[in-house]
């Protein structure tokens, strides 16, 4: 999907990246280390992880395993000749291949025995590429075949020869107002196809957007996308938070069932804010504490983080990402005719209408107590709480004063 990579350290790196394993920065670091180092002796990216401390001896053996399997798998694949590397996933890893019978290139998601070996797993990566069959755009990766070889499962895509946004942002890229909103629109129109048709993605982010080298933006990784109307998912996952921490709507954290195409406008909204502003919306140490900051903490205005965008942006941002899905933009073809409007130079008239309104709203309804953790609940227990004890204290002291006083006054 992305260009091809057939470095072998490069896709081991992104593996323990996407697995968890070490970070963005530690494995810059090891790669740095690893370029130097070369250039005396040849060695290994992930022999130098594990000295550095950023992986364990037995994380570096399961990534390399897993990197044999399922390069073995993707020979296995009938049909398609695997031309190399194209990226990895927490769940699989991504190859370039020529599907033989069309004289195509295609892209091909391989699902390592491991999940391949798990129904659960399985029926997901199914339902990954049933959702994606179901659209037909040209901002969306076309799906063209799901199916099994030699006990490993495959998922066959569309070859999109580009790049990510989170590979831009990761080279230190902040993307100009104008650029910016290019891409977005060109996702909104993705969105409204998917939306059409009954299907939210729930986990627009970065990663799962591409620009092609002609320009062109791609909408990626169906995996979580669910169908509206379907109840009985709705009703498994209630309570669950599905989704990226980092671009995550409110509803999603509270596992709401009713969970709409309002969802995915927070998540692009999200990704809008990242890509214009050069920062997620919400940091903290760890996921919990960053999903807790969507549901609680006010959001920064991009424009008082990059000074050189319009208040407009901004206020669509802003929009987008209320922490109540009723404050926002109600479709994304309402959504549309703001970014439209910012991309001519003119005023987003709906967000611009809708400011006021949606924090007066926001401020009305308060800090939302419909939180899955109990932490938070008791969190803001204890605040009130505090708060209550102290007015009650400033206020017992005003009134022994008045008594005071009037004693004072009474012996006159």
């Amino acid at each position: 999907m992305a260009q091809q990579e057939t470095s072998y350290d490069t896709v081991f790196g992104k593996m323990a990246v996407e697995q968890g394993l070490c970070t963005d920065t530690e494995l810059r670091r090891s790669l740095g280390e690893l370029k130097a180092r070369s250039k005396v002796n040849p060695t290994m990216l992930r022999d130098i992880m594990v000295e550095l401390g950023y992986i364990t001896e037995s994380q570096s053996d399961r990534l390399k395993v897993s990197l044999k399997e399922q390069k073995a798998a993707a020979h296995r694949i009938p049909g398609y000749k695997i031309l190399g590397k194209l990226g990895s996933g927490a769940m699989a890893i991504v190859y370039q291949a020529r599907q033989l019978s069309l004289n195509r290139m295609v892209a091909i998601k391989v699902l390592p025995k491991r999940f391949s070996e798990n129904p659960e797993y399985v029926e997901r990566f199914y339902k990954e590429g049933q959702a994606a069959a179901k659209l037909n755009h040209t901002n969306i990766v076309q799906a063209y075949d799901v199916g099994q070889a030699g006990g490993y499962s495959y998922f066959v895509m569309e070859f999109v020869e580009g790049k990510t946004l989170y590979e831009d942002l990761s080279a230190g890229k902040i993307f100009s107002e104008k650029e910016a909103t290019d891409v977005v629109i060109q996702v909104a129109h993705a969105l409204a196809h998917a939306h059409a048709r009954g299907l939210i993605h729930r986990d627009i982010k970065p990663k799962n957007i591409m620009t092609t080298t002609g320009g062109k933006v791609k909408l990626a990784d169906m995996g979580l996308a669910r169908e509206t109307a379907d109840i009985e998912a709705a009703q498994s996952e209630a309570g669950k938070a599905y989704g990226t921490p980092y671009y995550i709507a409110p509803e999603q954290i509270r596992g709401e069932i009713d969970i709409d195409g309002r969802a995915d406008i927070y998540g692009l909204g999200a990704t809008f804010y990242h890509i214009v502003t050069g920062r997620v919306p919400f940091m903290a140490d760890n996921p919990s504490d960053v999903m807790r900051k969507h549901l609680r903490d006010p959001l920064v205005p991009p424009d008082h983080i990059n000074t050189s965008l319009s208040a407009g942006i901004s206020e669509v941002i802003e929009i987008m990402m209320a922490k109540r899905k009723k404050n926002r933009y109600k479709n994304v073809e309402e959504l549309l005719i703001d970014l439209e409007a910012i991309r001519n130079g003119q005023m987003p008239l709906r967000a611009h209408s809708r400011m006021d309104v949606s924090v007066y709203r926001e401020l009305e309804d308060g800090v939302d107590l419909e939180f899955e953790d109990d932490i938070f609940k008791r969190e803001i227990s204890q605040r009130y709480r505090m708060t209550i004890v102290v007015l009650s204290t400033v206020i017992a002291f005003a009134v022994l004063m008045i008594i005071i006083l009037l004693v004072h006054l009474a012996n006159r």
